[in-house]
């Protein structure tokens, strides 16, 4: 083993989607990492240089991998500039690189995140200026380095974002619909739901195939961030280990299992969603995994000789005004064929829209609280016997409080 893998351990954080903390959790720890604190959106562990080229290569619910360098207090602007002025800048910086400051600012004296970004870059520039006489650039879009600056009650941590890109961008994704299904969200969905990339997945309303293709990725044990696009930003950092980061990728590159591990379906009643599916199928290098179809959701069926796996879709909300007849409608007709398609079946629908999904007609077993963007969601289960068991009771009779358990 190299030196570069005996590394000596530092702190980290990984951000996530709200829901995802302890699914993102459970990513790191099967990479070896050592969780600190699972927070809100956030996961802090620790691991050596090498866990932090895994988790950027592996994590699939990740949004971004930082790596914390400062913390002090800062209660007012002059102590801000000044404790961001202490620090010596060319350990992070080269002057010749560009560079962006992300800040999120909260419960502090400071009202506007877009200021503070702005004082620490001038008192990074600044020291740059006073010391050689030359300073490195602002780049907000593409900068070789991006700094992560998190304030609460005056409380600053300023982190290296190891990422760049966000990590839920994988890159295989050549059009969506309308209302895309964020990658790392898909993922999570699936992961929430314990499916293990072996039981057959069938998705009936798949739009442009978002959460069958994550789906492949784990059953064929693909790292998503094989797909990412340029360059990662811990590439441009300083202690860059070249060799080590070729050394995880190859890793990466001989896990990947080339025999399909499970049956996984889709199908959409739109041609067009469907013709977008396979364009993200085939950019992902997918297609002898994932099979497709134009098919309208009431005439989805289970699959003849496929021992009962799970069913998961993510229909329409419907957000516009007079959509409420329409999703009333389309959500009977979901329960309708998960009753009579597709029994000894997990389901699993994901909405944001908790009043039509009482038109199911089933009792959810579970009920996780999620986010798509800023739409408050649920992933509601139901568990569709076979034989003579019933659903115990419809949708329509849950209390109230049973939406938010």
């Amino acid at each position: 083993m190299s030196e570069n893998r005996r590394d000596a351990s530092f702190f980290m954080t990984a951000t996530t989607q709200f829901g995802l903390e302890e699914v993102l959790a459970q990513e790191l720890r099967d990479l070896g990492a050592k969780i600190e604190k699972i927070g809100q959106r956030a996961v802090e562990f620790t691991g050596t240089k090498q866990l932090l080229y895994e988790a950027n290569l592996w994590c699939r619910t990740a949004v971004r991998i930082l790596k914390p360098f400062a913390h002090f207090q800062a209660p007012d602007e002059k102590s801000l500039y000044r404790e961001v002025g202490r620090l010596d800048w060319s350990e992070y910086i080269g002057a010749e690189q560009t560079f962006a400051i992300t800040a999120v600012v909260n419960k502090s004296t400071f009202e506007h995140s877009l200021y503070v970004a702005q004082l620490t870059k001038d008192a990074i520039v600044d020291q740059f200026r006073n010391r050689t006489g030359v300073r490195p650039s602002v780049d907000v879009k593409t900068p070789d380095i991006r700094l992560h600056l998190h304030m609460i009650e005056n409380e600053v941590v300023l982190s290296l974002d190891s990422s760049g890109d966000s990590l839920h961008r994988r890159g295989y994704r050549q059009q969506t619909n309308a209302a895309p299904l964020n990658e790392a969200l898909a993922a999570g969905l699936l992961l929430l739901a314990g499916w293990d990339g072996k039981k057959a997945l069938i998705d009936p309303m798949c739009g442009s195939g978002t959460l069958l293709t994550e789906a492949a990725l784990i059953a064929q044990r693909i790292a998503p961030g094989l797909y990412h696009q340029g360059k990662f930003a811990f590439e441009n950092w300083p202690d860059f280990d070249r060799a080590l980061w070729e050394s995880v990728r190859m890793d990466a590159r001989s896990a990947r299992l080339d025999e399909p591990q499970a049956y996984l379906a889709g199908s959409d009643l739109s041609a067009e969603f469907i013709e977008l599916a396979r364009e993200n199928v085939a950019a992902a290098d997918l297609e002898d995994f994932i099979r497709l179809a134009v098919r309208d959701v009431k005439d989805a069926k289970a699959p003849a000789g496929e021992a009962p796996g799970l069913v998961m879709m993510n229909p329409p909300y419907g957000e516009r005004i007079g959509d409420e007849e329409e999703m009333e409608g389309l959500y009977k007709t979901i329960g309708d064929t998960l009753k009579t398609s597709f029994q000894g079946y997990d389901a699993y629908i994901f909405t944001g829209n908790l009043q039509a999904a009482k038109r199911v007609g089933l009792k959810a077993s579970r009920r996780i609280p999620l986010f798509n963007g800023p739409i408050d969601c649920r992933l509601l289960k139901y568990e569709l016997y076979q034989g003579t068991r019933k659903a115990a009771r419809p949708e329509q009779e849950m209390p109230k409080e049973g939406l938010e358990s």
